[in-house]
């Protein structure tokens, strides 16, 4: 009796958590979609760079409303010995581990058929929108820049762009071999064509393997918490009356 209720209120605790962190989550996510420049304006002189994150604002209140009823189905599911709630939440949690499990996965096994997928949806987007649109011209520049990169396969991406219809050149960070935007003169196609700069899916996998100790720590702990989690749940349901 004394391990159950001991797991019982761990299981409250945790769920609490995720509560507070859904809870924070929406709020964020309000604030980023309803009234983006003042949310804005706490990076100060970095704001510019940061209008990239004015379009997670969705995705901040769609993960933020998931955990708000993970965690509270998890409260109310320990707290009140309701067997209902309880499965509910286990059922929650493994469609989301299945679905981080299946796309590691992908991620593993399938990464050129996810490049050709990607690239089908994401050259044309910028073809069409880099250089008209504002904020995905913003979104795109800091990627390059951040991950010194050019397009997501290469310079030819912007080709037909309206970028290059009006300046007939590429984005400076196609003419950088660090990939700083720093290049001097027009970036030409020549120019392009001489240097090194790799295309951002490249270099994010670049990334990922470079850093696959952090990022497989990270995941198995994730993993593991979501699993532990499904466990103490389900000890739960079988040991209530």
């Amino acid at each position: 009796m004394q391990c159950f209720s001991f797991i019982k209120t761990m299981m409250i605790l945790f769920n609490f958590l995720i509560f507070l962190c859904g809870v924070a989550l929406l709020a964020v996510g309000i604030w980023v979609s309803i009234d983006g420049p003042s949310f804005l304006k706490i990076f100060g002189p970095l704001s510019s760079s940061a209008m990239q994150f004015v379009n997670v604002g969705y995705f901040l209140i769609a993960a933020g409303a998931v955990l708000f009823a993970l965690g509270f189905l998890g409260c109310y599911g320990a707290q009140t010995e309701n067997k209902c709630a309880l499965m509910m939440f286990f059922l929650i949690l493994l469609l989301i581990f299945i679905a981080e499990v299946a796309a590691a996965v992908v991620a593993l096994l399938y990464t050129t058929t996810a490049e050709h997928f990607l690239t089908s949806l994401v050259v044309p987007a910028i073809k069409r929108d880099y250089g008209s649109q504002k904020d995905f011209t913003q979104v795109w520049n800091t990627t390059m820049e951040g991950l010194k990169c050019c397009g997501f396969n290469n310079y030819t991406d912007f080709e037909d762009s309206p970028y290059f219809e009006k300046t007939r050149t590429f984005p400076p960070y196609c003419c950088s071999d660090s990939g700083n935007g720093t290049a001097t003169g027009p970036c030409t196609k020549e120019k392009a064509n001489d240097t090194t700069v790799q295309g951002c899916f490249s270099q994010l996998l670049h990334e990922v393997r470079t850093n696959a100790v952090t990022v497989g720590g990270v995941a198995a702990g994730i993993g593991g918490l979501e699993l532990a989690a499904m466990i103490v749940s389900v000890y739960l349901y079988c040991n209530l009356k």
